[in-house]
């Protein structure tokens, strides 16, 4: 999946950016409370840690029929039901942690008074947010800040067993990335990730897929998105994702809930859609997969849309393998009108793009936009959410059939206004910077994800017989992805055509703003969340360093972009706006030749040139600045929670929404509501 992210509070402040299952949600409902609805609404439930859990409304809900209520609640349920699949796909031991933790939490009767106990629920609380045991975005193994013998005190107390591997590795330093893509190593071995048994190598990998070839080698089958890779005696295999096959219990249940949401579809392609997905989930037939992604993406009539199945590849450090993620949406007619105009200009930004011809594609197909209102999320896509989505992956579909972009509007709603504007004060370089960013930083954002999902990962193509970029740039593909559509928003941001369409009312003023925004974000705020020391391995913060850093290299000579100490702190300047706008269209121009041309060897110096060390002396500089303020770093979303009300004859007759009055008390009612997977798998 193409996914933007806007990672947390601070962040939105600086870069403004059956009878029985259906009783059963009614039971997780009960132990809900609603939170009060006097004055405006609270978009803050709590803070811990690193990470600050905010709520979000469904604007439009009592728009929709009952019949699309219905839908919208079946498709919720389908992806909750998939959700304990994400732990064990992030780490093998995830649910056995898990489930031990919980069981510890819900019946120890002891002191809770106690820092021990708090830093415990601390850590329950992070392992929560983050589907496992790792960081959710730096990929490092949560700290512990109690210890292995008080850890064995509650597993005593409360008779709960957690031993062996999956009690060790709590305190140990190995398994300690999630995502290993470091330079040099076997990434595949360093990654604590569950996509690949303990033994495989990336040699394994690279000659097990090298070796499947496609029955049509111009719709090549996305080989590895839906299994697991392990060795038995030497010999490699596939563990397919599928009812009856590795994850199936949880599978079943998401098939059970699709089967209802398909008896309520809107219209017959949404309908087809979903029969092909039920399909893939029986089967796990990749075929079927691309037969569904092409149903899917042409049924682009009706209120209600989702996404549903093993998509992200982040996870993987060779880009193979699917995540499971689930996220159901709701249309939002007005924003949606007002920024369609995107797709139906997408021919004029691809043929006025500074890439070369032959890199241009001469019939953009099929870029629908919407802007949309999520009415739920799980597995990958929760607790922490993206805010743009661009689907499907394949490119020979994107380029045949087209694809689906969408913001994710009451997200980016929730994210805005839920938090202050110091940290921004803190880093902007003077007054008029942060007035330009209060009054036009949003809508910046907005029209930054926009041109991100539409018109950046639509935009290029290939060269004839070069392979899928997972295979030809590996490690590097999804940053150099992330870049390349980041680039094209900016170069596109500051540009008349922008107010021609509508879109803007001072089209320099908002292009200011964001490049502003991203310089400083790229250059030096993002780094709050890094470790002291540590280097950048997240491919959405590489391809914000590697941009920022290329640009301001480049602009050096004619000072574009100017470093500027003023009583002893940093600040980044920009001089030359239409200067700037032309580097990054050079750099736009080099990452499409380095993906139509596979070039490996100059990706590689991309990032690890620019993208991955950090100044050392400016990340010490940012992190102490950064103390002033208590506002986490991260952020992510609780869901509101879809009650059907039933009558007598155990029909649903409507709908309420409750929302979640605490972090962990969503947390507990799902593990207790959606647990179909055993510890091991």
């Amino acid at each position: 999946m193409k996914k933007k992210y806007l990672i947390g509070l601070l962040l939105a402040t600086m870069i403004v950016i059956s009878c029985a299952d259906e009783k059963k949600a009614s039971e997780l409902s009960a132990e809900t409370n609603q939170v009060e609805k006097s004055g405006e609404f609270d978009y803050n439930v709590e803070q811990f840690a690193d990470i600050k859990v905010l709520r979000y409304q469904i604007p439009g809900w009592e728009n929709l029929t009952l019949k699309e209520q219905k839908l919208v609640y079946y498709l919720t349920q389908a992806g909750l039901s998939g959700r304990d699949i994400i732990w064990d796909q992030n780490y093998r031991h995830n649910l056995t942690i898990r489930k031990a933790l919980e069981n510890v939490y819900n019946t120890y009767e002891g002191d809770t008074s106690s820092e021990d106990w708090k830093n415990f629920e601390t850590y329950l609380k992070r392992v929560w947010f983050s589907n496992g045991i790792h960081h959710h975005y730096s990929n490092a193994k949560l700290p512990v800040s109690f210890t292995s013998e008080y850890l064995s005190e509650l597993l005593a107390a409360t008779n709960t067993k957690l031993e062996g591997e999956a009690f060790d590795i709590i305190f140990s330093d190995k398994d300690a990335k999630k995502v290993n893509q470091a330079k040099g190593v076997d990434n595949v071995l360093k990654s604590a990730v569950n996509f690949y048994g303990p033994n495989v190598t990336n040699n394994d990998v690279g000659l097990f897929y090298g070796n499947l070839k496609s029955p049509d080698p111009l719709k090549p089958l996305s080989y590895g998105l839906n299994t697991q890779l392990v060795k038995v005696d030497g010999v490699l295999k596939e563990r397919v994702y599928k009812s009856g096959g590795l994850y199936g219990a949880a599978i079943d249940e998401i098939t059970k809930w699709l089967a209802l949401a398909q008896g309520v579809a809107e219209n017959d392609a949404q309908g087809k859609a979903l029969g092909l997905l039920i399909e893939y989930y029986k089967t796990g037939d990749l075929q079927t997969w691309d037969d569904y992604n092409v149903t899917w993406t042409g049924a682009t009539e009706g209120n209600i849309d989702y996404i549903n199945s093993f998509i992200e590849v982040y996870n993987d450090p060779l880009g193979y393998k699917g995540s499971y993620e689930t996220v159901v949406q709701i249309k939002d007619f007005d924003m949606s009108k007002k920024m369609a105009v995107l797709s139906e200009n997408a021919q004029w930004f691809e043929d006025n793009s500074p890439l070369m011809e032959e890199h241009k594609k001469k019939n953009v197909v099929g870029v629908t936009y919407k802007v949309v209102n999520v009415a739920g999320e799980a597995g990958d896509a929760s607790p922490s959410t993206p805010i743009g989505v661009n689907l499907p992956n394949a490119n020979w579909i994107r380029a045949a059939v087209g694809s689906k972009s969408v913001s994710l509007g009451n997200i980016i709603h929730a994210y805005n206004n839920a938090g202050s504007s110091g940290r921004l004060r803190e880093y902007v370089y003077n007054n008029e910077e942060y007035e330009l960013e209060k009054k036009y930083g949003q809508l910046g954002d907005k029209l930054h994800t926009a041109l991100h999902e539409v018109i950046g990962h639509a935009s290029g193509q290939l060269n004839p017989g070069v392979g899928e970029t997972k295979e030809t740039l590996k490690t590097y593909a999804s940053t150099l992805e992330e870049g390349r559509a980041d680039l094209v928003g900016l170069y596109y941001l500051y540009n008349p055509k922008l107010q021609e369409l509508g879109l803007v009312d001072d089209w320099k003023a908002v292009g200011k703003t964001a490049y502003d925004g991203y310089i400083r974000n790229g250059l030096m705020t993002q780094l709050i969340r890094l470790q002291l020391g540590d280097d950048v391995e997240e491919s959405h913060m590489r391809n914000r360093q590697w941009v920022s850093a290329w640009a301001f290299e480049k602009g050096a000579a004619d000072n574009v972009i100017e470093k500027v100490t003023r009583d002893g702190k940093t600040y980044f300047k920009i001089n030359d706006y239409e200067k700037l706008q032309d580097i990054f269209g050079q750099l736009l121009k080099e990452t499409q030749r380095i993906k139509s041309e596979g070039d490996y060897e100059a990706v590689e110096a991309l990032v690890e040139g620019y993208g991955v060390k950090v100044n050392q002396d400016l990340h010490k500089e940012v992190l102490e600045r950064n103390e002033q303020f208590t506002a986490a770093p991260y952020s992510g979303f609780v869901n509101p929670v879809i009650v059907p009300e039933m009558n007598d004859a155990g029909e649903i007759e409507g709908f309420t929404i409750e929302q979640p009055a605490t972090f962990k008390e969503q947390m507990i009612n799902y593990s207790k509501s959606y647990n179909f997977l055993p510890e091991v798998n």
